[in-house]
């Protein structure tokens, strides 16, 4: 050994640690044990907060309890919040899926703890016969209640995040919705001329579809909120001392301000991953409503000249390195990849979960893994979408008022004043000839002028205001 390693011991045999780093032997196998994605527990700082308030609050629990003396509490107390406030997040380098059920993130957690406290007391790292990372930092733990415990409240904080861009999504469609809201416009079911509407109404479903999902993700995220800590291996509080469970998360809110509380049975609990099945299921909902909502506004804007060019999406770049002044909805299209990934982020969530067995499910690395990564990319992607693209985003109010007065489709409008017999024939003959429904309804004496246009102002066709009423048609059927 020199002086730029520490030796450093296991049940394994000795290993050389880097001298400066804060992480020990059980990190620096898990790191040689999994090159998997490349992707670091410190690229989830939601996650390395919450396992560091979990080891905050196990212990205060055990000071409380009498386990723990004021020096050694003091310093790991000490160490947590510095961590917690931003210190050493590149020290937490374990690969984001493991094997092990996320002991390797427990480890590495407890040996940068410890690490940290020995530093401020004054001592070398790797000086565990002062303060060591499983006798002291893990004390009345195990990974089995630590890791879906800190997952939970990573998840949970995520969510929120992902909730208030929601938000912004949610308004950002409202005001659109306000500005197109006298724009008439030909509605359209399975992509053909159906009837009338305005681009308001449009855009207000897509706020309300927006709310609507932000409320059911509300509701899935506060099941996470049931948490095993003290749990320790497979739920029979092995090697935790009486009044652990409730001290330590009782604590534990405290520190995340969350409204944690112990789950009813510790047993079903440390192998039932159902919350993290019914948030993936709802995550996806969102994505699959976002990415239909996407692809409405590729459609609508599609052309400029042989589309449907009904809105201008804002042109944020260049879209084609051969065809000049050709601008791509890539806004649109990113947000659709973000959905499809989360889509299939659900399938693997659903898999880990069924994957389970008996009394721990030891794939829950991946599970974090696909709803952090998820929650993470379709927060920004929403936000992009608000703000580089449904914000700015303008009507071309006069080629939609010219289709909605050369549509077949105001025919629909017109059944209840002159029959569906005639209706039919006046749409047969419009398609035939190109001429307008309301000149041939003229044409034809089937309506006067005046009741003609009271019928297909905007508001009327919107159904945004009274409508005349179409003659009465008895009941007596002597008369028919």
């Amino acid at each position: 050994m020199d002086s730029s390693t520490r030796s450093e011991h296991d049940l394994i045999g000795d290993r050389e640690v880097p001298a400066d780093v804060y992480w020990g032997v059980h990190t620096l196998r898990a790191l040689e044990n999994f090159p998997i994605t490349g992707i670091p527990i410190e690229g989830s700082p939601y996650l390395v907060e919450a396992l560091v308030g979990v080891k905050q609050a196990a212990a205060t629990a055990n000071h409380e309890l009498g386990l723990l003396d004021d020096e050694r509490f003091e310093a790991i107390r000490d160490a947590c919040e510095q961590i917690r406030a931003g210190a050493l997040h590149d020290q937490f380098i374990v690969d984001v899926i493991q094997g092990g059920a996320g002991t390797s993130t427990n480890m590495n957690a407890n040996e940068v703890i410890a690490n940290l406290a020995l530093e401020n007391l004054g001592h070398p790292k790797g000086d565990y016969t002062r303060l060591h990372p499983n006798e002291h930092v893990n004390l009345s733990q195990s990974t089995n209640d630590v890791y879906p415990t800190a997952i939970k409240i990573a998840i949970i904080m995520a969510t929120k995040s992902l909730l208030e861009a929601m938000a912004v999504l949610e308004e950002s469609f409202a005001r659109k919705a306000d500005e197109f809201h006298d724009v008439l416009k030909m509605g359209r079911t399975q992509l053909q001329d159906a009837v009338p509407m305005t681009l308001g109404q449009e855009f207000r479903t897509y706020s309300l579809m927006i709310g609507e999902d932000r409320a059911r993700l509300g509701e899935a995220v506060m099941l996470l909120h049931e948490i095993n800590l003290g749990a320790t291996a497979i739920g029979t509080q092995l090697n935790a001392p009486a009044g652990y469970v409730q001290s330590a998360c009782t604590h534990l809110a405290e520190i995340t301000d969350l409204p944690l509380v112990p789950a009813v049975d510790l047993i079903e609990a440390t192998q039932d991953c159902g919350a993290f099945v019914q948030l993936s299921g709802t995550l996806k909902r969102v994505a699959v409503k976002l990415s239909k909502i996407c692809n409405d506004l590729r459609l609508l804007s599609s052309g400029p000249r042989a589309g449907l060019n009904e809105i201008n999406l804002p042109a944020v770049q260049a879209g084609s390195s051969i065809m000049p002044g050709k601008v791509n909805p890539v806004i649109p299209e990113v947000v659709n990849q973000v959905a499809f990934q989360i889509i299939g982020h659900d399938v693997t969530v659903s898999m880990a979960a069924e994957a389970g067995q008996l009394q721990l499910n030891a794939f829950e690395p991946v599970i974090c893994y696909s709803l952090s990564a998820g929650l993470s990319r379709l927060r920004e992607a929403i936000l992009v979408l608000a703000s580089r693209c449904v914000d700015g985003i303008t009507a071309n109010r006069e080629l939609l008022r010219s289709e909605v007065a050369n549509s077949i489709g105001l025919v629909t409008a017109l059944n209840p004043y002159i029959g569906y017999a005639a209706a039919t024939e006046v749409a047969k003959e419009a398609l035939a000839t190109g001429r307008g429904v309301a000149e041939l309804i003229l044409e034809r004496e089937l309506l006067p002028a005046a009741t003609l246009d009271e019928i297909l102002r905007p508001e009327s066709l919107a159904n945004l205001a009274p409508r005349p009423e179409p003659p009465h048609v008895t009941d007596d059927i002597s008369t028919v």
